[in-house]
């Protein structure tokens, strides 16, 4: 049966990061969210968190018409459980699916962070880290309200980023959990740091990103939907270069 446009029953899937959260909601209204229990405990979680929020409104998972997930970049095991979780769902029930860009999710915890705190950020930075002494990095503008990303997700180091976009008369705003452990190497003149609570990335904002694009049509096709990984998983490349060739010295 087709749903009312504004209807539409929808989980939310956040495992792009260390901590998980799932959120379910109706049309453009989110009816809850709930975050795992541990790090990097998704597989155990995603389920049970999924079945609860839905359990508490009356409704099975079958009911379902859209599933939401952050894509990636972010953690590669976290983001092969949404794809598959989100395959799944399309496959045995026919649920739609979209599939957004884990940095412009972030970028909606900077929306939140300015009207709790009735700033206003006009440059904004999202940082994950993508190990290496290498993190994911992705730079915006404000313009009325939206975020326009001005660059595009790519690999860069702490001190390449703060050469490039560290300027006092022109301040940046960083979030992202790539900040944990390295907030100091992204220190600068003209660098701020939204509070630490805003940098996860989290389910109700996967909602609200997921569900504009839901609404514009822009769906995924399931069977050809992989995460966005940006570098290849390092398993990968390790056995890569155990495949080459090794030279003969003698």
């Amino acid at each position: 049966m087709v749903q009312p446009a504004n209807s539409e029953l929808a989980l939310a899937v956040e495992t792009s990061g260390p901590t998980g959260s799932v959120a379910v909601g109706k049309g453009d209204k989110i009816l809850g969210e709930t975050a795992f229990s541990g790090i990097m405990t998704h597989s155990a979680e995603l389920f049970p968190a999924a079945e609860f929020l839905l359990k508490r409104i009356g409704r099975p998972i079958s009911d379902l018409a859209h599933i939401y997930i952050a894509a990636g970049p972010g953690s590669f095991t976290g983001l092969r459980i949404a794809v598959t979780m989100a395959k799944m769902m399309a496959f045995a029930n026919g649920t739609k699916v979209v599939a957004a860009n884990t940095m412009d999710i972030l970028a909606v915890n900077a929306s939140e962070y300015m009207k709790e705190k009735k700033i206003k950020i006009l440059r904004l930075a999202t940082i994950l880290d993508a190990k290496r002494k290498q993190f994911y990095v992705g730079v915006y503008e404000n313009a009325e309200g939206n975020w326009n990303k001005k660059l595009n997700d790519c690999l860069m180091t702490a001190s390449d980023f703060v050469s490039r976009f560290a300027q006092l008369d022109n301040p940046i705003w960083l979030l992202g959990q790539g900040l944990v452990y390295y907030k100091d190497a992204f220190s600068a003149p003209g660098v701020h740091f939204l509070d630490e609570a805003y940098w996860p990335a989290r389910a109700r904002a996967v909602y609200t990103v997921c569900r504009k694009k839901a609404k514009e049509g822009d769906f995924a096709d399931p069977a050809g939907l992989t995460p966005l990984y940006i570098r290849r998983p390092e398993a990968t490349e390790n056995w890569e270069k155990r495949q080459k060739p090794k030279k003969n010295l003698l």
